[in-house]
């Protein structure tokens, strides 16, 4: 990511924030310029209208601008584990690294 420090905790904290959002998981991925880029998985409240870009711009404008995310997917529910309920972040990565892929 740059070199940056990015705690993906800070994003998500921010973004449950979101009265359109109901759970998000923030993850790197690889990405071929900055080493890892964050994609931000979101479950919208149901029946919220909620684009990329929203997600996007309120993370920009609460935190520094490095610590957006580039990439937003959007899901009906997270993958957890089903003994803990933790969020499979590993998964997620696996999932979405096509993104980078794609540039």
């Amino acid at each position: 990511m740059g070199g940056e420090k990015i705690y993906p905790v800070e994003i998500e904290k921010l973004l449950r924030q979101h009265d359109k959002i109901k759970d998000v998981a923030v993850v790197g991925i690889p990405d071929k310029e900055w080493g890892e880029s964050v994609l931000a998985v979101v479950v919208p409240q149901q029946g919220a209208m909620l684009t990329k870009e929203e997600v996007i711009d309120y993370v920009r404008t609460r935190l520094a601008g490095y610590k957006k995310p580039k990439y937003v997917e959007f899901v009906e529910a997270l993958p957890v584990t089903t003994a803990t309920g933790k969020v499979q972040k590993s998964v997620l990565r696996e999932r979405y690294k096509y993104l980078a892929e794609k540039g």
